[in-house]
């Protein structure tokens, strides 16, 4: 994992030696002889830092490296992130083959060790920030909603936030740890598939805003039922500072049991949305027209009515900028200016960005909604599907790879696709993956496309079948590689525009 980035602006200094030692409670260091260095300061204490990694292969010049134990020892890799250009190392102990005179921020294990460090530098930089601070979870929509924030914020103030989904246990310190002073929003995304592992991080970040975009089957190889992931995602409402906001999503069955946390927990207001979303400061979708570009928006925002063209195809993106402007305005930022930036968004790979590209002879639209995949974003990516208009002879064609993290239904809710398939006329259907076996069972001859056991093994078989006006959706969880698939068809494709 690479450190968090910024929004658009040119590096600047985070944090000076001893402003990061105070922080970690660390002592500077570095391997060498002290006599041997003829200079006002030490090594160890004249450096800055400009980020943060916890990957040498993605550092870059002036990071902090973070040496974390997690799926490999990261101090085994303190060389590597010198040679990269790393300002300093963040470490538990002075690793074998660390460079003479390089700077080491230590925090011994006794202490905590580097994620203890970690999470000091996050607290220290959460502190200083004078901004508005918005977290978010949910089932589905995570980045996404993170991403239009980021765009809708911008002509309002300095935006901080990751650079992609930096979710977990890692992601979350290392995106607060990177937070400007001079931020005047910083928005995190904050992810989970297991219990208690929301608390932690909300509490780290401590924000002003809570969003939920979503409650929906995911992950259930880890839980009991969709009542225990609704409690789950509801553990972002713990964290809210005193006189925090919680933006809800008034669509889900959740919604009534999400109010009822954040009010047991004290949270100050709630600020529905979505379709059905009533009360006081509630953010309704009112109508959602598909276009080329993605989708012509108006909403009901606290009783006034806004439209902007969200470039993101589907209901399911309009509802999410539904949450966008909800949590905008909880944070304080002007509608006006929010609807202007929220305009400038653009759907990411994997997530609703569309390719109009000549494959084996014919002339195709690909939608990218390869960044992984439960029941509800399943279903919300066939819609979009069903939205889309073949052009002459062509056909509505999906590309699934399986779900996974379902547990003991996962053949049901597999199965359960061929419903919104029908409801989205599809024509076709290739799938990939075990899971989507099932699927493939439950669905008429006529729509079961290729099968195959590895997305990639379906790329012949796409290119020599596509007709033209053709529309092709990709979707799957990751491990499918139904993104890797999209990526080797791009790669054949004669000029490709995304």
């Amino acid at each position: 994992m690479s450190g968090p980035g910024t929004s658009s602006l040119s590096a600047r200094i985070l944090w000076t030696a001893f402003e990061a030692a105070a922080a970690t409670g660390g002592h500077l260091g570095a391997v060498g002889e002290a006599a041997a260095w003829d200079a006002e300061r030490l090594p160890e204490e004249d450096w800055a830092a400009t980020g943060l990694s916890i990957d040498t292969r993605t550092l870059r010049p002036g990071d902090i490296f973070v040496a974390v134990r997690d799926a490999r020892d990261g101090h085994d890799f303190v060389p590597d992130a010198f040679a990269a250009g790393a300002s300093a190392a963040l470490v538990s102990k002075a690793p074998m083959g660390a460079p003479k005179d390089k700077p080491l921020l230590i925090v011994p294990e006794a202490l905590g060790g580097t994620m203890h460090g970690l999470h000091g530098l996050a607290a220290a930089a959460r502190d200083r920030c004078f901004g508005k601070l918005i977290a978010v979870t949910g089932s589905a929509g995570k980045t996404s909603v993170k991403e239009m924030l980021r765009a809708a914020l911008t002509p309002c103030g300095e935006v901080h936030a990751a650079a992609a989904s930096f979710n977990n246990h890692l992601g979350v310190p290392l995106t607060l740890a990177a937070l400007p002073g001079s931020a005047r929003y910083g928005v995190f995304e904050i992810g989970m598939n297991h219990p208690g592992e929301i608390t932690p991080l909300v509490k780290l970040v401590w924000p002003h805003v809570a969003v939920i975009t979503t409650v929906a089957a995911a992950h259930l190889e880890f839980f009991s039922s969709v009542e225990e992931i609704a409690a789950a995602k509801a553990e972002i409402l713990t964290g809210l500072r005193r006189g925090g906001v919680a933006v809800l999503p008034a669509d889900n069955p959740y919604f009534s049991f999400l109010r009822a946390e954040a009010e047991r927990n004290g949270v100050a207001r709630i600020v529905p949305f979505g379709e059905t979303a009533e009360g006081e400061g509630a953010v309704r979708l009112l109508s959602c027209m598909p276009e080329a570009s993605g989708s012509k928006v108006t909403a009901d925002v606290a009783g006034r009515e806004v439209s902007f063209v969200l470039s993101a195809p589907g209901r399911h993106q309009a509802v999410n900028a539904t949450a966008v402007l909800a949590a905008a305005l909880a944070a304080g930022a002007d509608l006006d200016r929010v609807v202007r930036g929220l305009e400038t968004f653009r759907a990411g790979g994997g997530r609703g960005a569309r390719h109009e590209v000549t494959l084996g002879g014919a002339r195709v639209t690909l939608i990218d909604e390869s960044y992984n995949a439960n029941p509800a974003s399943m279903a919300a990516s066939l819609r979009v599907l069903g939205e889309a208009n073949p052009s002459d002879n062509g056909r509505r064609i999906a590309v699934l790879g399986e779900m996974r993290e379902l547990g003991r239904d996962g053949a049901k809710l597999h199965a359960a696709l061929a419903e919104p398939v029908q409801a989205a006329q599809v024509d076709l259907v290739h799938t990939a993956g075990e899971g989507m076996l099932a699927l493939r069972d439950a669905l008429p001859e006529a729509k079961r496309g290729v099968h195959a056991a590895a997305a990639l093994s379906l790329a012949d078989d796409l290119t020599s079948t596509f007709r033209d006006g053709d529309v092709v959706l990709f979707k799957g969880s990751n491990a499918s590689r139904v993104g890797a698939l999209l990526s080797e068809l791009l790669s054949r494709a004669e000029g490709a525009a995304a």
